[in-house]
């Protein structure tokens, strides 16, 4: 996971851990899909005493506006390499257009958000990867966990844009999954649910409910996971760190309540022998 193992958490040191709180990533791709059951679902989640925060991403929007631009762009083990003039569209794009879209609609069913770039009150500080092969592309070397610990308190939702700042006060491009796995870490939350078009891991039909990496692993191997999964499941599987030990996937298109607290999806876990290392 492209995230720093030294990432600094504010206000951890303090002994302030809000408990509750629940870590949405929603994809680019998936947003303008998000179904009325998601975002009510949510609000439930929330009423029961849970915290959402989301992390948002922007990916096909940011190139489809390179492409209008004829802007050219290469891509690096997965990673977008971002020039000065590219960081112009992507914070135009994240900021400036996904963001408050997704804000208002989150607000839409009264869940009382905000929209928020990572810059913002330096939520996120980023360091480059390798500015020669990357550019302006960062990884989260420190949340500011108070502001989001300010804003849960009021019960206000934060809506987390993934552009980060720098000591050398320049934008950060943070890949979404990677910044919702440090904002995950850093607030110690109690899930990390990604969201996709898919309801889980699915074997001869029926959802898996609960699997660890190794067990993945292995159906990846025999099949049992295949296609366009395989990237949704190794996506989600960056997000387990030493903090945040399990992670869901869920789906946003028909999105589904198993409990007042939990979404209905499958949850992936480091095997007990590996976590107790």
């Amino acid at each position: 996971m492209i995230m720093s193992e030294s990432m600094q958490v504010t206000d951890r040191e303090r002994g302030l851990i809000v408990q509750g709180i629940v870590v949405f990533k929603c994809g680019g791709s998936s947003i303008d899909e998000l179904s009325e059951d998601f975002f009510t679902n949510i609000k439930s989640m929330k009423e029961a005493g849970m915290k959402p925060v989301i992390v948002h991403g922007g990916g096909p929007a940011i190139e489809e506006l390179l492409d209008a631009l004829d802007i050219s762009y290469e891509f690096y083990d997965g990673l977008r390499k971002t020039t000065e003039e590219m960081m112009d569209i992507v914070e135009m794009v994240l900021v400036g257009n996904v963001n408050p879209r997704l804000t208002r609609r989150v607000n839409a069913y009264g869940l009382n958000a905000v929209g928020l770039s990572g810059s913002d009150f330096q939520l996120l500080e980023a360091t480059p990867i390798n500015y020669e092969r990357y550019g302006f592309v960062g990884e989260v070397a420190s949340v500011n966990v108070q502001v989001i610990h300010s804003l849960l308190a009021d019960g206000v939702t934060p809506i987390i844009s993934p552009i980060a700042i720098g000591q050398d006060e320049r934008r950060y491009n943070v890949n979404a999954d990677t910044a919702a796995g440090a904002v995950a870490t850093a607030l110690l939350a109690k899930q990390l649910i990604f969201v996709t078009d898919v309801p889980g891991i699915l074997k001869d039909g029926e959802l898996l409910e609960e699997v660890t990496t190794t067990d993945i692993e292995g159906y990846i191997a025999d099949g049992t996971i295949y296609g366009g999964m395989i990237p949704k499941v190794k996506a989600a599987m960056k997000g387990l760190t030493s903090h945040v030990r399990e992670i869901m996937i869920v789906n946003g298109k028909k999105s589904e309540l198993k409990d007042t607290t939990t979404l209905a999806g499958t949850t992936i876990s480091v095997p007990v022998e590996a976590s107790s290392r």
